[in-house]
């Protein structure tokens, strides 16, 4: 190796030993100590809008994923990430390896860490979890108590705004029953309802339901892992279109390859109603119940056409 390699070599490996002290120093500094206005990272925008309802004007909410459209599975932090996630005072994560970047960048973090899927994250298969259930933000009583859970985060780190935190919890919780509400509604009005999703991204919202979801598992698995569905399963999944077996097609609209997008033309052509369902906030949106309110509204309208 000359001497100039040598010396990039070494600088480069001086500064990064430099960023990674820089960065365990304000893990250090940082922490769940009492603050009049806590700051809180989430993983996703979702999530933060959960994390605002809860904690009103006496809360910093931000997010490091809020990109409409983008997919949240392939984001990966800064450092500037990593070093807001070190300086949270509350951290919000989806868990169960869907956001592992944030369970990553949070592990040497002291803030108090609060995960949807809490212990739930090494259940089930696919390299230790089921992706049928990683999707929390769509499980109605898994938010709910995920917001009473940041709420006693807040109260933890902030403890003169804690009956507020719990108040604005609580108010949140209605809201959800009131969403969940209208689930119950759409299941005794369309009984052994059966959809066909893209990717299993609603699953627990539509179980609530009693609606079945019957793409075919080879399909949305391969949807999930980025690749190509095989043949066969493609065609089953077309079958179920063009035969006009299943009420409607969810669409991820943040999960799209060609296999998707020929799936959505056939149910077009077939005249199958579409009903969109996006992983973070739309654009615009920055509530969560008015998020989960208008996606429902929609699967109203498809299931009665």
């Amino acid at each position: 190796m000359s001497s100039v390699r040598s010396f990039r070599a070494v600088a480069a490996l001086i500064a990064a030993t430099a960023l990674v002290v820089s960065l365990v120093a304000c893990s250090e500094e940082s922490g769940p100590k009492d603050t009049d206005h806590p700051v809180v990272v989430a993983s996703t925008d979702v999530w933060a809008s959960v994390a605002a309802a809860v904690g009103g004007e006496n809360a910093d909410v931000s997010a490091l994923f809020s990109v409409p459209g983008g997919d949240p599975h392939e984001f990966e932090p800064t450092n500037a990430d990593t070093a807001r996630v070190l300086d949270a005072n509350v951290i919000v994560m989806n868990g169960g390896h869907y956001d592992e970047y944030m369970e990553r960048a949070a592990a040497d973090a002291k803030g108090v860490k609060v995960s949807a899927l809490d212990g739930e994250s090494d259940s089930g298969d696919h390299e230790g979890h089921s992706h049928s259930q990683e999707h929390a933000f769509y499980d109605l009583a898994v938010v709910a108590d995920t917001a009473d859970r940041i709420a006693d985060a807040l109260a933890t780190v902030a403890p003169a705004h804690a009956d507020a935190y719990r108040a604005n919890a609580k108010s949140f919780r209605a809201d959800i029953d009131a969403l969940r509400a209208r689930m119950a509604v759409i299941g005794r009005t369309h009984p052994n309802t059966r959809v066909a999703a893209t990717e299993p991204l609603a699953t627990a919202l539509l179980e609530s339901a009693g609606i079945s979801d019957v793409a075919p598992a080879g399909f949305t698995a391969a949807v999930e892992e980025g690749q190509s569905p095989s043949a066969a399963d493609r065609a089953a999944f077309d079958d179920l279109l063009t035969g006009r077996k299943v009420s409607a097609l969810i669409y991820n609209v943040q999960a799209v390859d060609p296999a998707t997008e020929a799936v959505l033309a056939t149910a077009n052509k077939a005249g199958v109603p579409v009903v969109q369902f996006t992983e973070t906030l739309p654009d615009g949106v920055t509530d969560y119940i008015a998020w989960q309110s208008a996606q429902i509204a929609a699967l109203e309208k498809a299931l009665i056409k």
